[in-house]
């Protein structure tokens, strides 16, 4: 097993990475990088730095699952019920006074996140009336999203996540449950979006009312969190909400003179203007 990769190995590896293919990871942290590559390395057997080079060089397969495996973000249904609660007192009541209400979930992963939000709205009578754009840079986790397909070993876990957020249902009315999964129930998928997006080479392509991009940030380095950061600002209606993660933050980001905070724990912020 690869035990460490050099810096200038793993700036080969990214420049490969980004003229072969088009892929920017420049700007991402690099120890959490490294170590992306080290485990995928390990996963494939793959012997050495020479081989993985000679791999992504050669076999466009080889990189798709690559990718795959290195943009996998872990996620979980109602993450921080504290973050959810926050938005069921602090956000959705101003936002329902939108006629049309849009969501941007940057980053959505396998889409736990996206349901819970979608919980919410349904919750709060905003659902027939909002629309959710849904987007990852990683196709596969977005064919898993769409598909609303969730572990059922995981379901205690939601279940408790859920009733701290405030829920007001029984849970279990939210899926269908099988042998060894669930399936999200279609009624709260009627109004989502899922589709490739990269935050790293991609620009605004809607204006919105509240962006979330929960845990996304840790991944990136700070010039990248700015043009980020940026990126959402532009995105935003005046007065809109952005959301991060509990362990993110705008505190050294440039941009955050735009924003002010709505709840500093749960890390919810306000466009300025």
């Amino acid at each position: 097993m690869v035990e460490g990769i050099s810096n200038s190995d793993f700036t080969d590896l990214v420049k490969i990475i980004q003229q072969r293919y088009g892929y920017d990871f420049t700007n991402y942290a690099v120890a959490s990088l490294k170590r992306r590559f080290i485990r995928f390395m390990a996963y494939k057997h793959i012997n050495g730095i020479f081989e993985l080079k000679h791999r992504l060089l050669n076999e466009t397969h080889f990189f798709q699952e690559m990718v795959q495996y290195i943009t996998v973000n872990v996620t979980e249904m109602f993450r921080d019920p504290s973050f959810y609660k926050a938005l069921r007192e602090q956000v959705l009541p101003r936002l329902a006074s939108y006629p049309n209400i849009k969501i941007w979930h940057a980053g959505c992963a396998s889409g736990e996140e996206v349901y819970s939000m979608a919980i919410l709205l349904e919750e709060a009578g905003l659902m027939d009336r909002c629309r959710i754009y849904a987007t990852d840079m990683n196709a596969a986790n977005l064919k898993k999203a769409e598909e609303g397909k969730v572990t059922l070993k995981e379901m205690k876990d939601y279940t408790y996540n859920y009733i701290q957020s405030g829920g007001l249902h029984d849970f279990s009315g939210y899926y269908t449950a099988y042998a060894d999964h669930v399936i999200i129930q279609p009624a709260l998928k009627r109004n989502i979006i899922f589709f490739q997006h990269n935050l790293v080479t991609d620009q605004v392509f809607n204006e919105f009312q509240l962006i979330c991009c929960r845990n996304v940030f840790i991944y990136f380095n700070k010039t990248l969190q700015e043009r980020v950061v940026k990126l959402f600002y532009e995105s935003l209606t005046s007065l809109g909400y952005l959301a991060l993660g509990l362990k993110e933050s705008l505190l050294y980001n440039e941009e955050r003179v735009k924003f002010e905070p709505v709840n500093a724990a749960n890390k919810i912020f306000r466009r300025k203007t």
